[in-house]
């Protein structure tokens, strides 16, 4: 089902592709301790880039995935955030949970609020 919110597709891909920069760069910046965390974060980052590239969207670059599919992603994305930390075994470290839960719920909310629909023609 194709949500229909206030945040229009366009700032959704470029939220995503700020994330993406977000998740290869932030564990360089936090100086996370666990090497699956640092692995983790920068194969989630790209995943999103590939992902947000390759969207039929606006700002996509190769215009691939539907949005329907898109929507679908991103709650699988959302989902494997969330349980990345536990899964993985790198929960008992404070920065990279509390990033990638963080970044979960936020995808989430975005997800939720954003307005999948094309606009029509006037």
């Amino acid at each position: 089902m194709m949500r229909d919110g206030p945040i229009p597709f366009f700032v959704h891909g470029l939220i995503e592709y700020v994330a993406a920069a977000a998740f290869i760069v932030v564990p360089f910046l936090l100086s996370y301790e666990s090497g699956t965390a640092t692995g983790i974060s920068i194969a989630v980052g790209v995943l999103i880039l590939i992902i947000a590239a390759s969207t039929d969207s606006p700002i996509g670059l190769m215009h691939q995935i539907p949005r329907s599919a898109h929507v679908v992603l991103d709650f699988i994305l959302v989902a494997g955030l969330i349980a990345l930390p536990f899964v993985t075994g790198f929960s008992s470290e404070t920065a990279p949970t509390a990033f990638f839960i963080g970044l979960g719920v936020a995808h989430l909310l975005i997800t939720l609020g954003t307005r999948f629909r094309s606009e029509p023609a006037a």
